[in-house]
This record gives structure tokens, sequence and C-alpha cells, in this order.
């Protein structure tokens, strides 16, 4: 099976997918969604000090609208709904994860690892919900599931272990 891989030059012929795609993260040809998940840091540490809780709640519901938008139109265009190449979605559900989870770096590390286990094996219910929902909300909401998994997970960590 030959699956369609974009090119840079794809990513920019419309706004939605160069937003899809990470800003291009996700044309890595290894890891796109590890890709853009990396890409979630920098974000981070140039907003996150910067707002509080009320606006950065704002701000990450505004992207996950755009994201919602943005991975239906590229999804439409590639003609593959949740193409690997949209990292999108892991971006704005691991931003959620880093306004949430407790600040250092050793939990950020902790974070992404878990994130990204929870996004590629995805316990259930993340596998059937994917597979139920489509569009650009489908796209976005199975990451922030992800989110959720890895949430927990570093709360009953700090609570149990490193209390």
């Amino acid at each position: 099976m030959i699956v369609f891989r974009p090119s840079a030059r794809f990513a920019f012929t419309h706004p939605a997918h160069f937003i899809a795609f990470g800003f291009g993260a996700g044309l890595s040809p290894f890891a796109p969604g590890t890709a853009g998940t990396l890409v979630a840091f920098p974000v981070w540490w140039l907003i996150g000090p910067a707002y509080g809780p009320p606006v950065l709640l704002a701000v990450l519901a505004f992207l996950f609208a755009v994201g919602v938008w943005a991975c239906d139109v590229t999804g439409r265009h590639l003609g593959i709904a949740d193409h690997g190449a949209m990292c999108w979605d892991e971006i704005v559900a691991f931003l959620l994860v880093l306004a949430v989870a407790p600040q250092g770096l050793a939990w950020q590390a902790a974070a992404f690892f878990l994130f990204r286990a929870f996004d590629v094996v995805k316990p259930p219910p993340i596998r059937q919900l994917e597979r139920r929902m489509k569009g650009g909300f489908g796209v976005m909401f199975d990451d922030i599931l992800a989110a959720g998994y890895t949430l927990l997970v570093l709360a009953l960590a700090k609570r149990f272990v490193f209390a």
C-alpha cells in the first residue's frame, strides 16, 4: 500500500494545510506526530508564563477550534481524514498537558513520553471514538483524550509516588 506523502508545496497551498501540518513539523519523514508534539514545547515556553489560567483556557479552545477547521479542510484535500502528517492535534493537546501538568523539566519530559505513548497505543475508548468520529473534530478529539490519560497518570504519580 502506497501512502501519499504531502510535500512542502502542498503545505503552502492553503493556510489550513500549513496549520494542520503543525507549521511543517508534520512533513517530517520520521514520526511526524512526535515532531508535532515537540513543537508544543517552544510555543508553551513563549505563551505559558505570560497568561493566567482563564486566558490560557480561551487560547487553547481557540486553537482547538482552528484545528477542527484546518484538519477538516486538509483531510478533505488529501482524501484521508486523519493523515499522519496532520499534527496540529498533537500540538494543541500537548499544550493542554503542559498547561495543567506540574512545572519542571522532569514533569514535562514525563508528560511528553506519556502523551506520545497514549497517542500511539490509543487505549479504550480512544481508538473506538477515533473510528466513530469523523472530520476535523474527530482528528482533534482523540488527542484530547490522550492528554486526559496523560494528566491522570501524572496526577496519580504526584499524589501517590511523589507526595
